[in-house]
């Protein structure tokens, strides 16, 4: 086990430079499988989730080989169709490949997936699509086994009872090579789904809707062997414009897409913070004390759940009471307790959290819950007075490239220490 040890009082300043998205990196690998070929990919994240995604890709027959700044992916030799439980209870997100072997095989083995425990996160939206296509499901001893082997996937429509950002991507996956038509309605419209879709058009595929809750898609054939690059992590843009704002820094954060952010970059700003967009840059300075507001958790456009946790530790010294409202995940103010033992004033009402701010908060010995839970204990130890020990930090490993190396870079004091 891992741990951060972090000591506060640091503005961060300077240039940071975002990685590849995490949450579009793990559909388009399990993408791969479909072209039935090789497949290069650039600016994928060197995070622990793509490297479980890539080890599942290696367990079906597949090969990857990383060279520098590339991701090359041979799908061609693909010859099981089981996803070893162990790798689906370590992450939730591998459930995304079993769309994509559906498609391509006709059959697929899995048990539930696991991940960070945010809430109940079931895959009866997955599972339901797939019916829908005319995929015939068992389930035995925990595992489900997907089968459509006399006629293949059947294109149909999908109306999905929630616009879940795994299922869509599940869906478009099992249809690109179904025959006939699909026509997905309330489907999600994260950036990440936009990114999928321009993917496997690149591949050969017939796609159109994503970024709308309607996207159709025309069965095709086959696909052809590409190259692509990863959109930039708009989770991880948010992190350091927070991380910007809870310090009283100012950053200049490259290669990012501000039109992702908008909901992020709009509450910052009502906070007191100045903020400049250009192309693929953002600029922040923050005051030295944040304004209290108001946040409201939405499936995209609104206000991303991912960013709650953060946006939580960043106002825990603002001025002020702010009010989260959660309304994506009913278990992801897990972290509260550990913010609390810093010093933090949150209290927590059902879905809401009442943040009443402070002036300082102090070093402590604290656990990481999840992902982006502990991003935010990350925070809070950044501006805390004295030593902070965070724990469990595999979580937040698993979606932060270089988290501790970028924050070094600015300023920050923070090492990670590794306990045997």
């Amino acid at each position: 086990m891992s741990s951060y040890i972090i000591k506060g009082g640091n503005k961060l300043e300077g240039t940071v430079t975002i990685s590849g998205s995490k949450n579009a990196a793990l559909p388009i690998i399990a993408g791969c499988i479909l072209n039935k070929g090789k497949t290069i990919l650039y600016n994928v994240p060197n995070i622990h989730d793509t490297q479980m995604m890539y080890e599942i890709i290696k367990i079906l027959g597949g090969t990857v080989q990383k060279k520098k700044n590339k991701v090359i992916i041979d799908t061609s030799k693909i010859s099981k169709y089981e996803i070893p439980d162990i790798l689906m209870h370590k992450m939730r997100s591998s459930v995304i490949i079993v769309g994509a072997i559906l498609g391509r095989y006709r059959t697929a083995t899995f048990s539930y997936p696991g991940g960070c425990d945010i809430g109940a996160r079931p895959i009866d939206l997955h599972l339901k699509a797939f019916e829908k296509l005319g995929v015939s499901m068992s389930k035995s001893y925990g595992k489900i086994t997907c089968e459509c082997l006399e006629k293949g996937v059947i294109g149909n429509k999908i109306d999905l009872d929630f616009p879940s950002v795994g299922a869509t991507e599940n869906s478009i996956l099992a249809s690109v090579l179904a025959k006939g038509k699909t026509v997905i309605t309330n489907a999600a419209r994260e950036p990440e789904i936009v990114d999928l879709q321009e993917f496997l058009n690149k591949m050969g595929a017939k796609i159109e809707g994503a970024g709308t809750d309607k996207i159709e898609i025309e069965g095709v054939r086959e696909l052809k062997e590409i190259s692509y690059n990863i959109m930039p992590d708009r989770i991880e843009t948010g992190t350091f414009l927070c991380l910007a704002a809870i310090t009283g820094g100012k950053l200049q954060i490259e290669k990012t897409n501000p039109n992702h952010v908008t909901p992020v970059i709009s509450k910052l700003e009502e906070a007191g913070c100045y903020i400049e967009v250009q192309k693929e840059k953002i600029k922040i300075e923050a005051p030295k004390r944040l304004k209290s507001i108001d946040i409201k958790t939405m499936p995209y456009p609104g206000f991303p759940t991912d960013m709650q946790s953060i946006m939580a530790a960043t106002f825990t010294v603002a001025k002020g009471t702010t009010l989260i409202v959660e309304n994506i995940f009913e278990s992801r103010y897990k972290y509260v307790q550990e913010l609390n033992k810093m010093g933090a004033k949150i209290t927590v009402e059902g879905k809401s959290a009442i943040i009443r701010g402070t002036r300082k908060l102090y070093g402590a010995n604290i656990k990481a819950t999840d992902l982006r839970g502990g991003a935010a204990l990350v925070l809070a130890g950044l501006v805390a007075k004295g030593i902070t020990v965070i724990e469990n930090i595999e979580y937040i490993l698993r979606g932060y490239e270089g988290f501790d190396e970028k924050i070094r870079k600015l300023g920050g004091n923070i090492e990670i220490t590794k306990a045997f």
